[in-house]
């Protein structure tokens, strides 16, 4: 069975959220870097590993495009911080984190003749886990954009937050904004 790096078991990671359990991939890997492989099917990152579309959502911004092995390293790192300051495993603090932070509800525009109206909908599985990781991924790049502190711990600090349904996260602050706005519209 493979851990990932060596260290944390996918088979003791649980998915309680049953409207993304089918949207989040949990194979066991060693390094999560697949090279893209299945990117021909429409839903093909359904099949990837979730910590590797992490590692692909901080390769996003201008710093990091690219550079997986680096984003991969930051991801390892991370990890460890999340793991001595939780005691759990750092996966299943990262799917935690991602069926907070995913938001359940948006607005979309319609258009009536000349007026725009916002109109609440429910978010598709797959959105809610794609919107999770880039809030995730976006809140621990801004923080540690031109400051002391690391992406790394940056990153650590991120996925706790969003786990532990803290407001003061950038992905938690964000998707309650989202969802704010979802209600206003209904």
């Amino acid at each position: 069975m493979h851990k990932l790096f060596g260290k944390w078991d996918f088979s003791e990671v649980e998915v309680k959220d049953l409207s993304v359990k089918n949207y989040i991939t949990l194979t066991p890997i060693f390094i999560p870097h697949t090279g893209g492989r299945n990117s021909k099917q429409q839903f093909a990152k359904s099949n990837r590993n979730i910590v590797e579309r992490l590692v692909n959502k901080i390769m996003r911004e201008e710093n990091n495009t690219g550079q997986k092995i680096t984003a991969i390293t930051n991801v390892k790192e991370a990890f460890d911080i999340i793991n001595k300051k939780t005691g759990q495993n750092p996966i299943q603090v990262l799917v935690n984190a991602v069926t907070n932070a995913g938001p359940r509800e948006e607005t979309v525009r319609l258009q009536y003749g000349g007026i725009a109206v916002p109109k609440s909908v429910d978010s598709a599985p797959q959105r809610r886990i794609d919107t999770a990781l880039r809030l995730i991924a976006e809140g621990a790049q801004q923080a540690a954009f031109g400051k002391k502190k690391s992406l790394v711990d940056a990153l650590s600090d991120e996925i706790i937050a969003a786990a532990n349904h803290d407001i003061k996260g950038y992905a938690m602050g964000k998707r309650d904004n989202i969802e704010r706005v979802a209600k206003a519209a209904r």
